[in-house]
């Protein structure tokens, strides 16, 4: 056979194979139509040659995955996290059309054919932002954090502690990671990078031969305003100073500004000064604004970030010394807040009197403590919270108290007088009654149903400033009655209206121990009554609420002391 004959049929013969295969593939192709690829898997789930309906059932599987924490660990250790929180999202429909693609490679499709499967990707998506979130807040377990430089002291010695590298997650080989291994169900180790602390040895080793060791080579002075001073010893400086990493491949001198303020605050405490907020002058009967001041406190992250700097400079006299640097404290109450407040009249006032010394006492006690009180719209005036204790240690005195139904002696007895004139002031301003209660038995120097007592820890007056301007209380008090004053802007006016008395009951008899803490009475017998309070607006007359109390008062027991 000739040599051309021979190349011929060699030719027909690779020809007719390659035809073969064609029409194979071909055949194959048809037969694949409208499935999955021939021998895929998908994050180890087997989807080949699938109808859609069958590929979506094996995409399930992975959308239950999906829903399970993510195992995750590193070098340093292990933790599970949600994957939602990880930023990790898996789209099953869009895997589902990735599986049903077709592969144009003819290599591809008849490897497929004799049994080679590969691996697709599901379609993961990451948001980069909640990964990093995630990973950051579990740093302390996946990662090694590096060692940064600093200096500290033993005494008045420095002390140099020299860096140390570190290995973190690798964010980006991290997210590839994820992306392509998240939906197998298993464990994900990810890649780790070493990195560098800031601060280098050698920036440790120049600070502590230089700035660490000049800092306490001598004592450095604050001072402060008003001839203060306080003075930081070289033993002082080692225990409150230590070099932090600046950020910049640096050290920072930093003292501990919370141990510097318990040791040094004593001594500069006479050079601050307390805000006064603004208040109200009423002695001329129209109400003028006393105006607010500005107080000064210790700056002590200025003042000890310049103590820092003179500490750690080359000048290593005894002379170093630094000014005290303060900041502004404001008011509650400002000059200009006060004068919108509309504190321009008198808006209710009241007085009761009939009083003993020794309840007098008290009484003036508790009225110089409320005088000058400035209740703001809308806020709760609490005479219990606002006089804080009323005990011996205060100046208060033993008077006649009520006390389990009858009149005892006690710390403090005759405040609920001044309790009934605060309450009536703020009666006849239209204020919003919050808490109060009436006394057990009826006394006659009060009007009735409208009066209170009050019993610290226990019983309180608490009235609401539901007008739109401040209310400022002004108390005055003479041995024989007190008066309460609130001014603001009169938008009311207020009656009352006194019930006649039903249910009359009479007293009982009780039998005491002769003594000073037997008080004998007469006794009185208890009735109901009640007080209507009408509110009417004071420019039109116009009413605006009506609103009954009906109280039972219990009679006053006969009180034999024998």
């Amino acid at each position: 056979m000739s040599q051309g004959r021979t190349r011929r049929t060699v030719v027909r013969i690779v020809v007719g194979v390659l035809a073969a295969v064609a029409l194979v593939l071909a055949l194959d192709l048809v037969l694949t139509h409208g499935k999955t690829a021939r021998g895929i898997t998908v994050a180890g789930v087997d989807m080949g040659n699938l109808s859609r309906t069958a590929a979506v059932r094996a995409v399930g599987q992975l959308s239950e995955r999906a829903e399970q924490p993510v195992a995750l660990r590193t070098s340093s250790g292990a933790t599970a996290i949600g994957s939602k929180e990880l930023g990790l999202e898996f789209d099953p429909e869009a895997t589902v059309e990735r599986a049903m693609e077709q592969p144009t490679n003819p290599w591809t499709r008849a490897l497929a054919m004799v049994g080679v499967s590969r691996a697709v990707d599901p379609v993961v998506r990451v948001d980069r932002a909640e990964l990093d979130a995630a990973l950051d807040g579990r740093k302390s377990t996946l990662e090694k954090a590096a060692v940064e430089g600093g200096v500290r002291y033993n005494g008045t010695t420095p002390v140099g502690e020299l860096p140390a590298g570190g290995l973190r997650i690798a964010r980006d080989q991290a997210m590839a990671t994820l992306s392509s291994g998240w939906l197998y169900g298993r464990e994900i180790e990810l890649p780790m990078e070493h990195f560098d602390p800031t601060v280098s040895a050698d920036t440790v080793r120049s600070t502590v031969s230089g700035p660490a060791t000049n800092a306490t080579s001598a004592a450095v002075t604050l001072r402060g305003t008003d001839n203060t001073t306080a003075r930081m010893s070289p033993t002082q400086i080692g225990e409150l100073l230590t070099f932090v990493p600046d950020g910049k491949g640096g050290l920072l001198p930093r003292f501990d500004e919370k141990r510097a303020t318990t040791m040094f605050a004593k001594s500069l405490a006479r050079s601050e000064r307390k805000p006064a907020n603004a208040t109200f002058d009423v002695r001329s009967g129209s109400p003028t604004v006393v105006p607010a001041r500005d107080g000064a406190s210790v700056d002590w992250d200025a003042t000890l970030a310049q103590a820092a700097a003179v500490a750690t400079s080359s000048d290593a006299s005894d002379s170093r010394s630094v000014e005290v640097v303060y900041k502004k404290v404001e008011p509650k109450l400002t000059t200009d807040a006060a004068r919108k407040l509309g504190v321009r009249e008198v808006v209710s006032e009241y007085t009761t009197g009939g009083f003993t010394s020794a309840s007098g006492e008290n009484i003036r006690l508790v009225a110089e403590k409320v005088d000058g009180a400035l209740v703001p719209p809308g806020a709760k005036f609490s005479l219990n919270t606002y006089t804080g204790p009323r005990g011996t240690r205060q100046g208060y005195v033993t008077s006649t108290v009520i006390d389990h139904g009858h009149a005892e002696k006690a710390v403090g007895g005759g405040i609920s007088q001044f309790a009934t004139t605060l309450y009536n002031a703020s009666y006849f301003a239209g204020l919003e009654d919050v808490d109060h209660t009436e006394h057990s038995y009826y006394i006659s120097r009060y009007p009735e149903a409208r009066e209170a007592t009050v019993f610290e820890g226990a019983i309180d007056l608490v009235f609401r400033n539901n007008t739109k301007s401040g209310i400022y209380i002004e108390t005055s008090w003479t041995p024989s009655s007190v008066t309460v004053r609130l001014w603001g802007t009169k938008t009311v006016e207020v009656t009352s209206q006194t019930g006649r008395r039903t249910a009359s009951t009479d007293p009982r008899t009780i039998r005491l121990p002769k003594g000073d803490d037997c008080l004998a009475s007469t006794g009185s017998k208890g009735f109901t009554t009640s007080d209507t309070r009408v509110i009417t607006d004071v420019r039109t007359g116009r009413e605006i609420s009506r609103k009954t109390r009906t109280v039972k008062y219990d009679p006053e027991p006969i009180v034999k002391c024998v």
